[in-house]
């Protein structure tokens, strides 16, 4: 499914962003399907690798299991290996990443902005996110232990003459 996404708002003091993700070509849907998303930025100061919210803690198997996840999905990036053992003893508060070339983060989806939640999309889950900030790239995954495990994010960046990145679409695979 193809996609555009636009960042809408940062405020790197309390490690918050936010968003819009437009899919296209959804097929129980006559238009595109928009949706506003929140997001976490790990930063060890706001948020850490563990994510204790967002429904991520599966009635019943407990916390540990929650962690387990977490470590399952961060570790699907190349760019997080260097940190594991940190983020295992103390979900990385004691890491500095003001200057790693990676940023992590969490995107929710918060709700659908143009449809209905019958359009045949979910947004029940969230996605782990790595931003490259050497070519602006985006990776994620998406978690929901009602989906499909591990459901790929893919933003590839366009430079438009602005400076910094923009993303034109995305795919989720």
């Amino acid at each position: 499914m193809e996609s555009k996404c636009t960042n809408q708002g940062c405020d790197l003091d309390h490690g918050y962003l936010c968003g819009t993700m437009e899919a296209l070509n959804v097929p129980m849907a006559d238009t595109p399907v928009v949706t506003f998303w929140e997001g976490e930025i790990v930063d060890t100061k706001n948020y850490t690798f563990f994510t204790g919210k967002w429904g991520a803690t599966v009635t019943g198997l407990g916390i540990m299991s929650r962690v387990e996840d977490d470590i399952k999905h961060w570790t699907k990036f190349p760019s997080f290996p260097p940190l594991l053992s940190q983020v295992e003893a103390d979900g990385g508060k004691s890491l500095d990443l003001s200057n790693y070339p990676y940023v992590f983060m969490r995107w929710k989806e918060q709700y659908f902005v143009n449809v209905g939640t019958d359009c045949g999309l979910t947004i029940a889950g969230f996605y782990y996110v790595c931003f490259s900030c050497s070519d602006g790239s985006i990776n994620g995954f998406y978690y929901d232990p009602n989906s499909s495990p591990f459901q790929k994010l893919e933003l590839k960046s366009t430079n438009d003459g602005r400076s910094g990145f923009s993303f034109s679409t995305y795919e989720l695979q």
